[in-house]
């Protein structure tokens, strides 16, 4: 036990208390407890103190502000010992939250929807956090147990069966981890020692104290690697690593560490980061100068892709015309943000960086969740302009990710929801979200308390085998399907990128070696002239036009790959 601050520590074990001694290290404390065993529950007593949770605890199954619970993670009965991971590039991503996935919530649920997800096509599974979180249901970014799993969804035992029948059926698994901050319920670690700092401030409460201790650093990247190896999980994504302070050097250290991890366990592991300032150099090996990661999210492609679908122009969705956006993300390109005031990214070098490196997406939690009624693309849009977003999407050379019922068009919104069992803490949260939804209707912003948010998030699996959504279903596995027959689609390198489009008419052509999306925005056919559309087209893979020597003509709201002769 790491904690500076006290001046007697004691463990407590069934009333038992045991008192610990100094260790070697400065501020750390040790006992040998010969009867503590896996299930055995413990408190720590700082000074004789009221009891309080391990901030290093595996498991809090009476809650965050309950005792801890010891876990033997050799006890497991794994049987994915013949896995040997699976790569990022080429891969799609599918991201799901386990609270909502399916109507039960946990992890032993979800693991029925699997063979859904093989079916579809998806490579990797990306599960939003799972670490312990006040009350019963959450997103999971307020956080407090880094290192216990959520007991509600089914602890630890749950996620590690859930791993392995992903790990069974070919899906690696990626997990959303948060270390720019901690939620504010449960959270007892500033009593333990200088984990938080007064040199940064996040969105969400005090900066971990990164910089000012290398102890905290070594919680953080420890932490990283328990996940890795104790759950056999195959990546990390690092939710807003641009809040966290000292951004480089923890980067930096989690990337030679998990490198490490990843050749003594003979198999891919992968760090994904999400980064507001959308800077490549995250994602640039270290021996080029860079931080050393694997992939970050891509939200311009995001932004580009749902204002040209929708038409919305509020927000960081107004910063450019959607078309000349949109090509430009699809080659690299970076513009001025009139949102932000100032120029916003940095350009991608098309020659050293493989898209692969960026997951881009129609939606995701955050894009979905943060609007004030939660509301998903097919609230908004019929199929044809929905199907039109995911031909983009999964026809463009980064790493697609998809988000859960996407695939179908669920009508089923995803809000922002939570269960703080303070009355003062929920009322704040309340309070803070109708003031983050400041300009839309008041009544559309619903509650987050309310238990009916939560039921409301949840999908309807039902909703999958009728006529619309399983229209969209179908051509989802369609593309994917595409994208693993056509190599050239997977092609990462952006300079082999070409985008031709006509604002006026509102059509597109993106070329991916001899394969051409072709893309009719408009309501009214259009027919695209052969300088966009080579002669030659000999297979058709998605119908919806005419061609002849002039040209190709789309039919209203439509698109078509097609690979040519030349």
């Amino acid at each position: 036990m790491w904690a500076p601050y006290a001046g007697q520590v004691e463990i407590e074990i069934g009333g038992k208390r045991y008192r610990m001694r100094p260790g070697r290290a400065p501020g750390w404390w040790r006992a040998e407890v010969p009867e503590a065993r896996h299930g055995t529950d413990y408190v720590f007593r700082l000074d004789g103190g009221e009891p309080l949770p391990d901030p290093r605890s595996p498991w809090q199954p009476h809650g965050v502000h309950g005792p801890s619970r010891f876990v033997d993670h050799s006890a497991f009965p794994w049987t994915d010992r013949g896995w040997t991971g699976r790569p990022l590039p080429g891969g799609v991503v599918y991201e799901l939250h386990i609270g909502t996935f399916t109507p039960e919530g946990t992890f032993d649920a979800a693991i029925g929807r699997l063979d859904h997800l093989v079916d579809l096509g998806v490579t990797h599974v990306e599960v939003m956090p799972v670490n312990a979180f006040p009350g019963r249901h959450g997103w999971g970014y307020d956080g407090v147990g880094l290192w216990a799993v959520h007991d509600p969804y089914g602890g630890p035992d749950g996620f590690k069966r859930f791993v392995d029948a992903c790990h069974g059926r070919g899906l690696a698994v990626i997990l959303d981890v948060v270390y720019n901050h901690l939620g504010p319920g449960g959270n007892y670690l500033a009593r333990f020692g200088p984990y938080f700092t007064d040199r940064g401030h996040t969105p969400w409460g005090p900066a971990v104290n990164l910089e000012g201790s290398d102890e905290v650093r070594r919680f953080v990247v420890e932490n990283a690697l328990y996940w890795l190896r104790e759950y056999h999980v195959d990546g990390l994504r690092l939710d807003a690593v641009h809040a966290l302070v000292d951004t480089r050097r923890l980067l930096e250290e989690l990337a030679v560490q998990v490198e490490a991890l990843a050749t003594a366990q003979n198999r891919p592991l992968t760090l994904i980061a999400e980064s507001d300032p959308s800077d490549p150099r995250l994602v640039t090996p270290r021996e080029a100068g860079g931080y050393g990661l694997h992939a970050q999210w891509n939200d311009d492609f995001h932004h580009a892709l749902r204002s040209l679908l929708t038409g919305e122009r509020h927000g960081y969705h107004g910063d450019c015309e959607p078309l000349p956006a949109l090509a430009k993300a699809l080659t690299g390109g970076h513009d001025a943000s009139t949102f932000r005031a100032r120029r916003h990214g940095r350009p991608v070098d098309t020659r050293t960086t493989p898209a692969h490196r960026f997951v881009c997406y129609l939606q995701n939690h955050d894009q979905v969740g943060n609007r004030a009624a939660g509301d998903r693309l097919s609230a908004t849009l019929r199929p044809e302009p929905l199907k039109i977003g995911a031909a983009l999407l999964l026809t463009a050379p980064f790493t697609p990710m998809l988000f859960m019922g996407e695939e179908w068009a669920a009508s089923t919104p995803w809000q922002y929801f939570t269960d703080h069992p303070e009355p003062e803490l929920a009322q704040a949260v309340r309070e803070g979200r109708r003031a983050e939804s400041a300009g839309w209707d008041p009544t559309a912003v619903p509650d987050p308390q309310d238990e009916r948010t939560f039921q409301r998030s949840k999908l309807d699996w039902r909703e999958k085998d009728r006529d619309e959504h399983a229209a969209v279903l179908r051509w989802y596995r369609r593309l994917i399907a595409l994208r693993r027959r056509y190599p050239q689609l997977a092609d990462p390198w952006l300079d082999r990128v070409h985008v031709v489009y006509d604002e006026e008419n509102r059509w597109l052509v993106v070329s991916r070696g001899r394969l051409r999306v072709a893309v009719n925005l408009s309501p009214e056919p259009r027919k695209i002239p052969l300088d966009a559309i080579p002669v030659g087209v000999c297979a058709v893979s998605v119908p919806g036009f005419v061609f002849d020597r002039w040209g190709i003509r789309l039919a209203p709201e439509s698109v078509a790959v097609v690979e040519t002769l030349g």
